[in-house]
């Protein structure tokens, strides 16, 4: 383990196994506004399993039935438990607008009927301003270049592979609640790639995709 001015490691216990944990100090220069948390689960090398998550209080925390956030982070965590990996936990509430901003996004969506991401860019937001630089250098503290990337994301595989670091994507899909399924139309109409996986086309198959605003 080692530390820097910018990066502190140290082991926590987690589930009866001990867990490497990396923590990088934010660029404020670049806009980051909080650190970057890796745990890092047995000895990783290029291949690793990686998810990079982004906070959700509601989900990860509260339980809620209205995102498949809690889902992903518990099934990635299963798998590298299984199979060693790397889980980056990036403090990017509301897709790095905040928790005011989601809360508003909430109301707008409950009141007009508008997916987060055009309630978003109805208060001014930005619908999804994340970035992933400090990801790939926690990567790169971890000396891994390629990568098995947990993700129906295809911006976190363009933000992993703008710093040099091959992607492989594997989807990662969990059961969600029917209250989850407007939220992943959305998703899906903004680029997200679920359109292969039978889990969710069962369920988002029975309604109409949600269009692209603009």
């Amino acid at each position: 383990m080692t530390a820097s001015r910018f990066k502190e490691e140290h082991m926590l216990a987690i589930d009866g196994a001990e867990v490497r944990v990396v923590v990088r100090q934010p660029n404020y220069r670049r806009g980051e506004r909080a650190p970057a948390c890796a745990l890092v689960f047995g000895e990783v090398a290029d291949g690793a399993l990686v998810r990079i998550h982004s906070r959700c209080l509601y989900g990860d925390v509260f339980g809620s039935q209205e995102c498949d956030c809690a889902g992903q982070l518990h099934h990635a965590m299963e798998l590298m438990r299984r199979r060693g990996g790397v889980l980056i936990y990036l403090d990017q509430e509301g897709r790095g607008a905040g928790l005011f901003a989601k809360a508003r996004a909430y109301r707008m969506r409950q009141e007009r009927g508008l997916d987060s991401f055009r309630s978003y860019e109805h208060y001014g937001y930005e619908p999804d301003p994340r970035r992933y630089t400090i990801a790939a250098e926690l990567l790169e503290d971890l000396k891994l270049e390629r990568v098995t990337l947990l993700t129906n994301n295809p911006d976190k595989v363009a933000g992993l592979e703008a710093h040099g670091i091959a992607v492989d994507r594997q989807p990662l899909v969990v059961p969600v609640s029917e209250r989850a399924v407007p939220y992943l139309e959305s998703k899906r109409a903004r680029g997200h790639q679920f359109d292969a996986i039978p889990q969710l086309e069962t369920q988002l198959g029975a309604r109409p995709q949600a269009q692209p605003s603009g």
